[in-house]
């Protein structure tokens, strides 16, 4: 195949459809029945939240530039109109699965478990009677219901709420005629009631607030009849337009735009399927949609709202094993973490490892009379954050702590605001990033007065500083203070607070500036060795592939005989195994108990390795209109020990791995008859865990948690 006929759009795939494809691999998870039962809940209800993120994001933005006008190309030729067709089409294919596997496979299964969810039909009298009192106790007062009429015009149904469209007969108060009210269900409403032991089925029995109100719904509405209830949806366009070049403070105009987001154009309709056509039209024009954004769905119409009997439910054998992190010292022992990185380079590899080393050198670094200053970027933080209360502390001691918080980071908005005026009244100095370019980089710098001269120890992470996702999402972060990394940390701080020019970096791959062009650089120097007869190999791990120069330039490389490894959790662009274009490029995707979170990026060199952990996916995003960077690993043993980790355990995954043809598709792979089953996390659990640990240290065998 000729190199300028490689960016056909036929030799790529759509990022919506991939999205779409990501998620009913999520659907598989909770279809696998060698999962304990609630985890196979949980995935369920992840897929059900990816989806409406995906509406409220995606979707939002894409019929958005189509109303406007705007020319949508994507790098697979599709314009608005055909890829919202498409959209629809799979996403209606995918939910239509999501409540087939809640209703076949999911709800039996809990039910052997003796968890069970009672419908009306089995509601006794004893459990009548109970409901009954309920609702009149807890759900009454709270509940308005809203009579349509020219008085009370269609409510401004809040996003991704819980509402019922009622059909009533008879006349109001006033002698009015009545047909039709909205009520709508507060969001402080639980979605899922527990019924007493005595009176239910099994101790973990459950009722559907739907069930409740559609029950009782006719208390609400004294002296009218009620002919009909049917629940409902809408999710809207969620994304905030800020221009940023517009405004003088960006942390008030966000205050500002946070609260549309519950309110913006409608992009999807959820109801009951038992709905009849003429309310169904009537919520269509109320919400400006068609029959193509309409979803009849057969249970509750948020999924994700189950995640409460995930968590209600605490019996160990229905979750996945305890899991114990490895700890950086056996012992028990307090780590000198300044002493530690002065000993030799860290990597940590969460959650398999603890994330009590980052949490120890920020603690250490404010109470440090030593320590002079802290620097870190704060992209998602969690709320209550153990880290955030070191900064804090070390402000309040008198340290010179800037904090770069990124406002912008989705859906995480309104806590990043609370998180920068907590910051700020501590004496704290706040930076939001750079105007137009979203702050993704995870850093902290940490400087020090050691005998007479400044030392900067660092910490750099392809996770957010966020104790909580550091125990469900995988991530390396490393801990150096090579003079030469901390002089480029240096700088990247200097460009995010100083908005000076940022020149010579030695050690770090930035973006908007060098990655972009530092990744193609280095795929035609696998190219040059390629052709020169030598072995050439590349390897890249990450959430999503979508920018296609990137694309294109691996396709080059296939041609020339690079051997290309990807492993992609979500999205992914690139058409694999296309005869003449891709032959040499596999591409699989990883998932399990932990959400995979990392992108390393590896490159043979000719034997002179190169490795990158980063904070960069490879999309247009990332590369163009972020702040990110790429860190090396420069230690040979850690390198190789990353590679080992991050690729070829993965590459060996036969339980939990999917492969991608160049159709699109995504096939699971099962081991074959003579192989034994493998699963890359399982594998990390059993050695960098705490119990691996336990069973190394007992054989003498050297423990990878240390270094």
């Amino acid at each position: 195949m000729p190199e300028s006929q490689l960016n056909k759009p036929e030799y790529f795939l759509n990022r919506e459809l991939s999205v779409l494809a990501f998620n009913a691999r999520v659907l598989e998870l909770a279809q696998d029945q060698s999962l304990p039962v609630l985890e196979r809940l949980k995935y369920l209800c992840i897929s059900s939240a990816n989806l409406d993120e995906f509406f409220e994001v995606r979707v939002g933005r894409i019929r958005e530039q189509h109303n406007l006008g705007v020319l949508l190309k994507t790098s697979d030729g599709l314009t608005a109109k055909p890829l919202l067709t498409a959209i629809s089409e799979r996403a209606h294919q995918l939910v239509e699965r999501q409540y087939s596997v809640l209703n076949d496979e999911v709800i039996p299964a809990l039910a052997e478990s003796g968890i069970h969810f009672v419908r009306r039909s089995e509601w006794t009298e004893a459990r009548l009677e109970w409901l009954s009192d309920y609702f009149d106790r807890e759900l009454r007062l709270l509940l308005s219901p809203l009579s349509l009429d020219p008085s009370h015009p269609f409510p401004n149904v809040i996003n991704k709420s819980l509402n019922f469209v009622v059909n009533l007969s008879g006349t109001n108060a006033f002698g009015r005629e009545v047909d039709m009210a909205i009520v709508q269900a507060p969001r402080t409403l639980p979605r899922i009631i527990r019924l007493p032991a005595e009176i239910a089925p099994s101790a973990d029995s459950f009722v559907f607030l739907s069930s409740i109100l559609h029950a009782f719904i006719a208390r609400l509405f004294p002296g009218l009849e009620v002919l009909g209830c049917h629940q409902f949806r809408v999710t809207r366009n969620s994304n905030m337009y800020v221009d940023e070049e517009e405004i003088d403070d960006l942390l008030k105009a966000m205050q500002g735009e946070l609260p549309h987001r519950n309110y913006g154009s409608a992009v999807r309709l959820e109801v009951a399927e038992s709905c009849p056509d003429s309310n169904i039209e009537f919520l269509l024009e109320q919400f400006n949609l068609t029959r193509a954004e309409l979803y009849q769905v057969n249970g509750p119409v948020n999924l994700h709202r189950l995640m409460t009997v995930y968590d209600f439910i605490a019996r160990p054998e229905l979750h996945y094993p305890p899991f114990v992190t490895g700890a950086l010292e056996r012992s028990g022992a307090k780590v000198d973490m300044f002493e530690r990185i002065r000993e030799r380079d860290i990597i940590i590899h969460q959650p398999y490892q603890a994330f009590t080393p980052v949490i120890d050198f920020f603690s250490q670094a404010a109470m440090d009379p030593t320590v002079l200053a802290i620097k870190v970027t704060l992209y998602r933080t969690g709320k209550k954050s153990v880290l955030v209360d070191q900064l804090i502390k070390a402000a309040r001691l008198g340290k010179d702590v800037t904090a770069v918080v990124e406002l912008r980071a989705r859906f995480d908005e309104e806590a990043n605001i609370d998180l920068t005026n907590q910051l700020q009244q501590a004496g704290v100095h706040v930076v939001y990033g750079v105007v137009g370019y979203k702050t993704h980089a995870k850093i902290c710098m940490v400087i020090r007065r050691e005998e007479g001269h400044l030392r900067q120890y660092i910490h750099l992470s392809t996770g957010n500083y966020h104790a909580g996702t550091a125990k469900a999402y995988t991530d390396f972060s490393l801990f150096t203070c090579n003079p030469d990394i901390a002089e480029d940390v240096h700088k990247v701080f200097h460009l995010l607070t100083g908005l000076g020019r940022m020149k010579g970096l030695k050690c770090l791959l930035d973006s908007p500036f060098r990655l972009h062009n530092s990744i193609l650089t280095k795929i035609d120097r696998e190219i040059i060795h390629a052709r020169a007869g030598k072995k050439a190999l590349i390897m890249a791990r990450m959430n999503a592939l979508i920018e296609p120069q990137v694309i294109e330039a691996l396709y080059h490389a296939s041609n020339a005989g690079v051997k290309i490894e990807l492993i992609v959790r979500g999205i992914c662009c690139l058409r694999p195994g296309i005869i003449g274009v891709s032959d040499n490029i596999r591409v699989r995707s990883v998932m399990g108990r932990f959400l995979e979170h990392p992108r390393v990026f590896y490159f043979y060199n000719d034997g002179n390795e190169e490795m990158y952990c980063s904070s960069a996916d490879w999309m247009p995003r990332n590369f163009f209109r972020r702040v990110e960077i790429a860190f090396p690993i420069l230690d040979p043993e850690l390198r190789a020990r990353v590679r080992h980790e991050a690729f070829e355990i993965y590459l060996q995954d036969n339980t939990h791995a999917w492969m991608l043809d160049a159709t699109g598709h995504y096939e699971r792979l099962q081991p074959a008859e003579w192989e034994l089953p493998l699963s890359a996390q399982h594998v990390l659990m059993a050695t960098l865990g705490d119990e691996g640990q336990r069973q190394a240290q007992m054989m003498g065998t050297p423990s990878s948690s240390r270094h």
